[in-house]
Formats: structure tokens, C-alpha cells, sequence
């Protein structure tokens, strides 16, 4: 074919931003989709190797610093710092800290803490994110078991994820799992599209709503998913640092999440720690 046919048969610009998008979800291509395995593995190495590294007496500035120096000699960027004005790396959440917890030197890990780690990562346009809870030491039964139902209900979103099915399909499982349990959603954070920004639409529910239109997975759509359980009520307050989110009745908060890709199929976790 020839350079003229080429240009011809070639979709134009609109065309192709329109076929890029559904509902102002974008869809990756098979290259960009390329690009955000390795933002994702780099996240997923980073937290694999805080979640090994913590010990008590630690403080959560030293994970940060750890984070954040691991994340550029992979030859990525923090997600994080910076983003509206966050000041690191991490977001470091103890017990009943719910999410965006600033890491501190005087916040110091102890053992029976029920640690959060959140963290991104922007590898050549594309960001990765993801979030693990971690029992240090020895923590209470109570405890142990709000962390394995965060994990349980994030992995039964996931197993909704699947060209064809719905947001409402991934919020419902998560809602099941933590209500089966007898533990609260947090319903005023939620999961989001990410790619070339680290918050995209859609709004990834955990909860049942109508709040927004109910969307239909498509195939090169990713999602970040992550519910948070709480083991009393759903309600949040934000500390005077403007950032930390906590429970308001001081209960226990645990959470997970996963950057996930939808396939024609079902879904690849692009963020999997398993094998590392």
C-alpha cells in the first residue's frame, strides 16, 4: 500500500479519539497498555518489598524515603508526591487512620499495628497504583480478620471485572463480602480510572449506588479498585493537616487495592505481587 493509501485509509483524529473512548473512559492500546505493566510492576515491586522491610520501630518517613528512592531507580516517579500538594511518596495509614496518611519520623510503627501503604508510580506517561495492609507482628484476631475481608472483597470486585459486565457488578461483590462480615464500607473515598492520569474516570464504587450512570466494562479500560472495611461505622473525619482521613468512632480501617486491566475475557491484576 502505498504512502497516499495509507494516509486515505487512515482513521482521522476524531475518529480515533472517539474510538479511544467510551463514556470519557479511555481505552488502552496494546503499547500503552505495554507501558502500564511496567508502572504497575514497579508499584507492585515497591510495596512487596515494604511489606518485607517493616518492622517495629520503624517510623513511616522511613518507609517513605525507602518508597521513594526504590521508585526512581526502577526509572519511575512517585505518583504521589506532589499531587495537589501531597508531600511524599507514600500515603502511611496506622489502625484507625483510613487513607492519605502524610508519613512522619514521630509516627512510629509498633507491633499489633495494622499498617496501610499506598503508593504510585508514573513510568513514561502511564501511572500505576496500589495499596496493601499490613499486620506487623502479631496483630489481634479482630484485626487479622478486617484485613483478610478488605482482601477477600477487593478480589471479589476483581473477579467481576470482564468485558460486558458493569460497575455496579464490582461494587456489589465488595459490598457483599464486607456485609457478610458484618464490617462498614467507606463510602466517601472510592476507586477510579487510571492511566495517563493518576485519577481518571470512572468513579469505582464499593457500594451499590445510583449516584453515577452505571457503566459498561470494555476491553482496554483500567481501573484502580479498592474498597476500604472499617470495624465499626463507615463515618471519616479529616485531621488539621488536611490530608489524614480517620474513623470517627476510632475503630480499626484496612484496605487494598489493585491496578486492573478489563480483557475481552476477564481482567489481568497489573499491580499482582504474587510473583515477586
Amino acid at each position: 500500500m502505498n504512502l497516499l493509501s495509507q494516509l486515505l485509509s487512515r482513521p482521522s483524529a476524531q475518529a480515533q479519539a472517539k474510538r479511544r473512548r467510551v463514556k470519557g473512559i479511555e481505552l488502552k492500546n496494546a503499547t500503552e497498555i505495554a507501558t502500564m505493566r511496567q508502572a504497575a510492576k514497579i508499584v507492585a515491586t515497591v510495596l512487596h518489598e515494604i511489606a518485607q522491610r517493616v518492622q517495629p520501630g520503624m517510623t513511616t518517613a522511613d518507609l517513605d524515603a525507602f518508597a521513594e528512592a526504590r521508585i526512581r531507580e526502577l526509572g519511575a516517579t512517585p505518583s504521589f508526591k506532589g499531587y495537589h500538594g501531597f508531600p511524599s511518596s507514600i500515603c502511611a495509614c496506622l489502625n484507625n487512620e483510613v487513607v492519605h496518611g502524610i508519613p512522619r519520623q514521630r509516627k512510629v510503627i509498633r507491633a499489633g499495628d495494622v499498617l496501610k501503604v499506598d503508593t504510585g508510580a508514573y513510568f513514561e506517561g502511564f501511572h500505576g497504583d496500589s495499596c496493601i495492609t499490613i499486620p506487623v507482628g502479631e496483630v489481634s484476631a479482630a484485626a487479622q480478620r478486617l484485613i483478610e475481608t478488605a482482601e477477600a472483597a477487593l478480589y471479589a470486585g476483581i473477579e467481576q471485572v470482564k468485558a460486558g459486565n458493569t460497575l455496579m457488578d464490582i461494587a456489589g461483590a465488595i459490598e457483599d463480602v464486607a456485609q457478610a462480615a458484618d464490617f462498614s464500607i467507606v463510602e466517601n473515598y472510592v476507586g477510579h480510572g487510571v492511566g495517563r492520569n493518576l485519577h481518571e474516570p470512572p468513579s469505582v464504587f464499593n457500594f451499590r449506588t445510583r449516584q453515577l450512570p452505571n457503566v459498561r466494562l470494555e476491553a482496554g479500560m483500567t481501573l484502580a479498585i479498592e474498597p476500604i472495611l472499617n470495624a465499626g461505622n463507615k463515618h471519616t473525619r479529616t485531621l488539621s493537616d488536611r490530608w489524614t482521613v480517620v474513623t470517627l468512632d476510632r475503630s480499626l480501617s484496612a484496605q487494598f487495592e489493585h491496578t486492573v486491566l478489563v480483557t475481552e475475557t476477564g481482567y489481568e491484576v497489573l499491580t499482582d505481587r504474587s510473583g515477586l
